[in-house]
């Protein structure tokens, strides 16, 4: 088990070197000059000219390439153009709103969409399992905004329960972090929900009709043991699968979610940077949630090896 993790570890290297040379090369290939942007409008050809030099966009590609990548491997991701701060304070500042909204996302969409695929695939066939699929298939259709503003509308300004923008620190209690997290984690976890109840019961559906479910049940072993100790421990490679893919549902709708509820996370920090064209500040982010992202699959991978001993490649 130990070489397989080691192995999985090391084969995480090459993934991300090409993720880094592709953010690299699509900015570098994207249309519009920074330092146009940073001089002014106003500003002349001579001077556009020497801020360009002065930030090293008139080197070649290579050059440029080797480094910035020669910072990143010593953790500096360079600075931002606009605010001259380091891109990594930038995206340290922003990282609680982010991470808190995605982990209580999570928690939200895998406590829920487990147990719901679970009584979907025990009553294969009946309203209960059509109910279920029919929510499932809605959740999964209507855009992540969408849900936001319908939820935001009901609950903030309708009902009033919950705040309908911005976000608590954790060092504020708990109580107004969870407050400010409600909405935009129901909002977005009601995708990554779909996807892992649609998942869980297509799963299930295969283990119980497995041999030695249909032992277990002749020797009158209960229900909810036959379920959630026999077959939705055999059905857990592929429900895993699902959620480690699903973390690019969660980092692709953060971005919307921050916006929508003016949550001044990473996702919202993205969004600046892609208006301003700023450069360091979009490669930082963009490689940031890649790593966050290989990081997430590999847990996963080496999860099959607890689920199923068998699972050594």
């Amino acid at each position: 088990m130990g070489f397989y993790i080691f192995r999985r570890c090391v084969s995480t290297i090459p993934v991300m070197a090409l993720v880094a040379f592709l953010v690299f090369t699509l900015l570098y290939i994207a249309p519009g000059d920074p330092a146009e942007m940073i001089a002014g409008s106003s500003a002349t050809p001579e001077h556009i000219a020497a801020v360009r030099e002065s930030l090293g966009l008139n080197q070649p590609f290579l050059v440029r390439f080797v480094d910035w990548l020669g910072d990143v491997l010593q953790g500096d991701l360079g600075k931002s153009i606009l605010s001259g701060k380091p891109v990594v304070g930038l995206i340290l500042s922003r990282l609680e709103p982010t991470l808190s909204l995605m982990a209580l996302t999570l928690i939200f969409a895998v406590c829920t969409a487990i147990p719901l695929g679970v009584i979907a695939a025990q009553n294969a066939g009946s309203w209960i399992d059509r109910l279920i699929m029919s929510v499932a298939v809605l959740g999964f259709s209507v855009p992540v905004f969408a849900t936001a503003y319908v939820l935001a509308y009901v609950f903030s300004i309708d009902l009033k329960w919950f705040p309908i923008q911005g976000y608590a620190h954790l060092s504020r209690g708990v109580g107004p972090w969870l407050s400010h997290l409600v909405l935009p984690a129901v909002s977005l976890g009601s995708v990554y929900m779909a996807l892992i109840a649609r998942i869980t019961r297509a799963s299930m559906l295969e283990v119980l009709n497995q041999d030695y479910i249909r032992t277990a049940r002749a020797k009158g072993q209960s229900r909810f043991k036959i379920l959630f100790l026999h077959a939705l421990k055999n059905a857990s490679v592929s429900i895993m699968t699902v959620i480690g893919l699903g973390i690019a549902l969660l980092i692709g709708g953060a971005v919307v979610t921050e916006s929508v509820f003016a949550i001044h996370g990473i996702g919202h920090l993205t969004i600046d940077a892609i208006l301003q064209r700023d450069y360091p500040l979009i490669q930082g982010v963009v490689l940031f949630f890649s790593f966050i992202y290989v990081l997430v699959n590999l847990l996963v991978d080496i999860s099959y090896t607890l689920i199923d001993p068998r699972i050594r490649y």
